[in-house]
């Protein structure tokens, strides 16, 4: 089992930044991918930004590219998601995932999720 713990979100105003983190632990592997997604009321849940386990590859949802930054640090078994130029349209839950092998922008693909944590942008 693993368990991922996301923190860092709250209330910012438009184009404000913040910075979330997630920490997993448990039964970690080498080989996992991990990745941010996000749901707004309504709406079905969507994919943000996701790494590879190395970290040398990255890729980023179109409505964020630019704006925002999925990042590790292996060491200490968390990965962070800076968000800046916030827009109100960027206001959800943002959940941590985690899955064996390689990455992927499907919500179904991943195996451990974090309870999430909400990020409010205000215009």
């Amino acid at each position: 089992q693993v368990q991922l713990v996301e923190s860092g979100g709250g209330l910012v105003q438009a184009g404000g930044s913040l910075r979330l983190s997630c920490a997993a632990s448990g039964r970690t592997f080498g080989s996992n991918a991990m990745a941010w997604f996000r749901q707004a009321p309504g709406k079905d849940r969507e994919f943000v930004a996701a790494v590879t386990w190395s970290g040398s590859s990255t890729s980023y949802a179109s409505s964020v590219k630019g704006r925002f930054t999925i990042s590790r640090d292996n060491a200490k078994n968390t990965v962070y998601l800076q968000m800046s130029s916030l827009k109100p349209e960027d206001t959800a839950v943002y959940y941590c995932a985690t899955r064996y092998g390689f990455t992927s922008t499907r919500v179904d693909t991943y195996d451990y999720w974090g309870q999430g944590t909400q990020v409010t942008v205000s215009s």
